[in-house]
């Protein structure tokens, strides 16, 4: 619990070094939390969503097929000019998103430096998950044009989501790996190491 609380006082804390110990802890409750979070802030998203595409179908039935049966209700609309505003889900991601980056990141960047490595061995997840988020409604939207869609640019942003799932995974390999037992150029071990 202690970890936990510390990682939450040292938001803002970009110095220093933290032991795996302190880092996972205070890390996996800012993911667990964030997950909530989103799933919170996504209810009334996705209600409003369900209901501008019931409603689009209620009143445009040549423009959509609605399937429903016990425990099952699907509206598929046809004419995009129909299409539910996904803005909101999207402007919700984003809010999460960038809530786990600026939870983290000061952790993060102490965590690496009890590896011996800057802090900026962080950010290419952060960048490669910024143009994704970006680009994706953009791609979204080019699938639901009546003409094709852009695939090159379906490529790019598939190109970029593994990128983003590499770096992730080689992210999380450094904040795994044991820290330095010696004094190293961001200082002395954690106390208590």
């Amino acid at each position: 619990m202690y970890a936990i609380l510390a990682g939450f006082r040292r938001l803002a804390d970009f110095k220093g070094r933290d032991r795996r110990s302190q880092f996972w802890p205070y890390a996996l409750t800012v993911v667990g939390l964030s997950f909530v979070g989103l799933w919170l802030g996504m209810i009334p998203t996705m209600t409003a969503v369900f209901e501008q595409a019931s409603a689009a179908a209620a009143t445009n039935p040549e423009a959509a097929t609605v399937v429903s049966g016990p425990g099952h209700y699907s509206v598929e609309i046809h004419d995009p000019t129909f299409m539910p505003d996904m803005g909101p889900f999207f402007l919700v991601l984003r809010i999460g998103v960038a809530a786990v980056v600026i939870l983290l990141a000061a952790a993060v960047t102490r965590r690496l430096h009890d590896t011996g490595r800057a802090g900026y061995w962080g950010l290419p997840p952060v960048v490669f998950l910024t143009i994704g988020l970006t680009a994706f409604p953009t791609v979204m939207t080019s699938f639901m044009r009546e003409n094709a869609p852009d695939i090159g640019l379906f490529m790019l942003l598939f190109l970029n989501n593994v990128l983003y799932m590499a770096s992730l995974i080689g992210l999380v390999i450094l904040l795994v790996l044991d820290g330095k037992k010696t004094v190293n150029r961001y200082g002395p071990p954690p106390a208590g190491s």
